[in-house]
């Protein structure tokens, strides 16, 4: 029988990847102050993969503590652009920044996702993806954060490779499932291989 399967994630996207997987779950999203814990793991000299899978871990283990027996899956995305790490925009300016930034060169895209249960690391596997952005003009830069301002604001990076942000690639290189911010395929098969799913 399957065990109570818990999503620690409020991203609209990670459910329906899911769901339209064929899992059951509970969305409870965990909140978690993600600019300190970026900052004091940068500070630590932690790689950008480890500090994807120590915000996974920590959305995670917050709902682990709270439910006993379930599988949490907690997840993660980070963008690594030139050492740096950009996260979520704060506004239209900051998205229009982001994208003028990375406008022509490549980026690399981190995703994390880890299953705990009673508070405790089951497993755990970070997706990469290296994505080469067109060279685009401000006025498209614009005219774009405008037009999708409400879908893209809780996105690494600015952009939904799924909607018009496939405008902005001339190159892509990686799983789909990870750009969008849970490799699936990797989760499906742990899933499966311990009993939670069938084949």
């Amino acid at each position: 029988m399957q065990n109570s399967i818990i999503l620690a994630s409020g991203s609209e996207t990670r459910r329906k990847l899911l769901e339209n997987a064929g899992l059951h779950l509970t969305v409870l999203p965990s909140d978690i102050d993600e600019s300190s814990i970026i900052e004091e793991l940068l500070k630590a000299a932690k790689s950008h993969s480890e500090i994807a899978i120590a915000l996974a871990k920590k959305k995670a283990l917050l709902q682990s503590q709270k439910n006993t027996g379930a599988l949490v899956i907690g997840c993660d995305q980070i963008l690594s652009f030139d050492g740096k790490i950009f996260s979520k925009p704060s506004d239209q300016q900051n998205a229009a920044e982001h994208l003028s930034t990375m406008s022509g060169k490549s980026h690399e895209l981190l995703s994390a996702v880890i299953v705990c249960q009673n508070n405790r690391t089951l497993w755990h596997h970070v997706g990469s993806a290296r994505l080469k952005m067109r060279t685009l003009s401000d006025a498209y830069i614009s005219s774009y954060v405008a037009r999708n301002w409400q879908s893209i604001r809780h996105s690494v990076g600015a952009y939904k490779l799924e909607e018009e942000g496939a405008r902005l690639f001339e190159c892509v290189k990686g799983d789909y499932f990870t750009i969008l911010g849970l490799p699936l395929l990797e989760l499906l098969g742990y899933l499966i291989e311990r009993g939670e799913l069938q084949t």
